[in-house]
């Protein structure tokens, strides 16, 4: 069983205005994701409960098309489709399950995604503040399957995230 999780992202923005209303957005950052799964085994009739989680450290490079409506006063809506690759700072890929005390999730090291979403600008005196809401859809299987006991039960593991961003742009 899934478990969601909190994790946060630190990025910088680049936008090439193609015009006033479609930006080519480039957002190069860190990502601090956890995962965490239940596991259940039944032993002599008995639920035993495992709950194993994996922290990550993904290096981001997203880019983003921004299809923005025209400025009503100091706001605008848009619309965002983009696609990203990332690779995992803090992968155990290439660890030996025959040296750990106790057998670990294996995730590949690289991932790459779907991004959908919206936002709102808010223009203020001195700078843009935005706020957008994006589904992260994962196109590859990122579990290692190695036949232990904590892989074994699972198909794949694909990323299925829901992130909401806070941008400030100058």
């Amino acid at each position: 069983e899934n478990v969601p999780q909190a994790g946060f992202n630190l990025a910088l923005v680049a936008s090439w205005d193609v015009n006033k209303n479609v930006h080519l957005r480039f957002l190069p950052g860190l990502s601090f994701q956890d995962r965490s799964l239940e596991y259940r085994f039944l032993k002599n009739g008995e639920s035993d409960l495992k709950v194993r989680r994996t922290e990550s450290v993904y290096l981001d490079f997203p880019l983003a098309l921004k299809l923005r409506t025209d400025r009503v006063g100091n706001f605008a809506a848009y619309a965002l489709l983009g696609g990203k690759l990332s690779k995992d700072m803090q992968s155990q890929e290439e660890t030996n399950q025959q040296l750990q005390s106790d057998f670990i999730l294996r995730l590949e090291s690289g991932n790459s995604s779907f991004d959908i979403g919206a936002g709102m600008d808010f223009f203020l005196p001195f700078f843009k503040f935005s706020v957008e809401g994006k589904f992260e859809l994962g196109g590859r299987n990122i579990l290692i399957q190695d036949e232990s006991r904590y892989s074994a039960p699972l198909e794949s593991l694909q990323t299925r995230s829901f992130i909401l961003s806070f941008l400030f742009e100058g």
